[in-house]
């Protein structure tokens, strides 16, 4: 299972982030943008997507690993169940939000 140490390590890897709190949880931010959370449970992981129907086909496309709440039914973020992850993808989906929210200078 993912841990809370491997979320870190892999959303520390990226250029230019930093660990800060975020609701009391921990945030990885770039150049102060928030690209990941741990969710207070720690048991899911909130990460941004390009837009609301990127999330929605994510959630479509394997409903046991992503989701959402009520909170962020509305913004293009997605939770995801670490339960369901193996660490390559744990990988894609922190580097996929990275770029997201990562300036595109910073993206180049």
């Amino acid at each position: 299972m993912i841990t809370e140490d491997d979320v870190r390590r892999l959303s520390l890897s990226p250029p230019d982030v930093v660990e800060n709190p975020s609701y009391s949880t921990p945030g990885f931010r770039v150049r102060d943008r928030l690209f990941a959370r741990m969710r207070p449970e720690g048991d899911a992981l909130v990460l941004w997507c390009d837009d609301v129907d990127e999330k929605a086909a994510l959630i479509a496309s394997e409903p046991t690993t992503f989701f959402s709440t009520p909170h962020h039914d509305r913004h293009p973020t997605v939770l995801i169940r670490l339960s369901e992850l193996e660490a390559d993808e744990l990988w894609e989906v922190l580097s996929d939000s990275w770029r997201v929210r990562a300036p595109q200078k910073l993206r180049e």
